[in-house]
């Protein structure tokens, strides 16, 4: 018998001083059997670093032809893809061709730093290819948050996140890996 998806409820409210974005948002992430709760909110902190009405949650781990998260434009063209973890570089290539601008964000610690070692020079030539790597502790950090219903307030500033939840906060700071400056 298989197993089913695990139904997650996030209320977050986002003030992104970065981009000027300050939102409600009521989500229903499912976490495949398979998913870890530290891939679930990397996905989550993806979204709360792209939030916008038309950004969604897909089938992610069920759908090899879907990114974690996507936006689409009104005539369904794919706007933005991101994954999450340490994709093929063939997946990130067929990304890249499929879409207007992809983000990649890798965590995993040592695992995300080899990851990269080997796919850097390959993904250089994409120029509509950003990767962020969430450290990880941080990535621990971000999977201490889950409860099966949770209210999160969320502030992005400089670059930095901050994620209060309760009693606790923790604080991300996302490493540009890609474009560099």
């Amino acid at each position: 018998m298989a197993l089913s998806s695990t139904i997650f409820k996030a209320n977050l409210q986002i003030s992104d001083m970065d981009r000027h974005y300050y939102d409600e948002h009521q989500l229903t992430l499912a976490r495949h059997p398979s998913e870890t709760d530290e891939r679930m909110m990397v996905r989550l902190l993806a979204f709360v670093l792209h939030a916008d009405e038309r950004l969604s949650f897909t089938k992610g781990l069920c759908a090899d032809e879907e990114p974690a998260l996507w936006q689409k434009s009104l005539s369904d063209e794919i706007e933005l893809w991101i994954d999450v973890g340490l994709p093929d570089e063939r997946r990130v290539r067929k990304a890249c061709n499929r879409s207007s601008k992809v983000c990649l964000y890798l965590y995993g610690g040592r695992n995300a730093e080899l990851w990269w070692q080997r796919n850097a020079k390959k993904l250089r030539r994409f120029n509509n290819l950003t990767v962020v790597e969430i450290s990880e502790v941080a990535s621990k950090q971000l999977a201490s948050l889950v409860q099966r219903s949770m209210r999160l307030q969320c502030t992005v500033q400089d670059g930095e996140v901050w994620l209060n939840c309760e009693d606790q906060t923790i604080s991300v700071s996302p490493l540009l890996r890609m474009p560099e400056d």
